[in-house]
């Protein structure tokens, strides 16, 4: 059997806490997940990352989106903006995501903010929403070593931090992965 990997937008705030993002996007790059983001969702990070956390340079964060933008070149979606006037959201501000789902394809948004998301609103468009820890529970129930191997990637991602193992898996954790953190962290030799 061949596996298609799901086309999943991230949303900004899936984006935003470090960890999170790392694993996410080592989820994307070793081919389980086909991801997807707009620079509107770049932006959003961005910007809510520096008013929160002002230590952290505009310089670095844009250093971090193109690197994103470049191991996922596929990743950057366009022309989504045509999308808006279709879509009713509780918050209007948030219409850019489901157009770039609308635009890439996508069946699934992956977003901690689920209530902004009514199903209903998503339905006309063949979307579901997912919680991360969820969409992340998903894949590693379909494919458990190699998301343990994409787990393992991430990890090495942070060589420089000199993350170990547990560290790593409480910082998951720490993120509000508590069903993925627990299953990965059964495989804590492995990572």
């Amino acid at each position: 059997m061949t596996y298609k990997p799901p086309v999943a937008v991230y949303d900004a705030c899936v984006l935003y806490p470090f960890h999170l993002r790392n694993l996410l996007v080592q989820c994307a790059v070793d081919r389980l997940v086909d991801a997807r983001w707009s620079r509107e969702i770049h932006d959003e990070w961005i910007r809510n990352l520096i008013a929160n956390r002002p230590e952290l340079s505009v310089e670095r964060l844009t250093r971090t989106r193109d690197l994103m933008d470049r191991v996922l070149p596929s990743a950057n979606v366009t022309g989504h903006l045509v999308h808006l006037s279709k879509i009713n959201l509780p918050d209007p501000d948030d219409r850019h995501v489901v157009a770039a789902a609308i635009e890439a394809g996508a069946s699934t948004v992956v977003t901690w903010n689920v209530r902004d998301f009514p199903v209903a609103a998503l339905r006309p468009f063949g979307l579901r929403k997912i919680s991360p820890d969820a969409f992340l529970m998903e894949l590693y129930a379909a494919l458990p070593d190699l998301v343990v191997a994409a787990a393992a990637n991430a990890r090495a991602n942070l060589r420089m931090s000199g993350h170990g193992a547990a560290d790593f898996v409480a910082a998951l954790r720490r993120q509000k992965l508590k069903r993925f953190s627990d299953a990965i962290a059964a495989h804590i030799s492995e990572l």
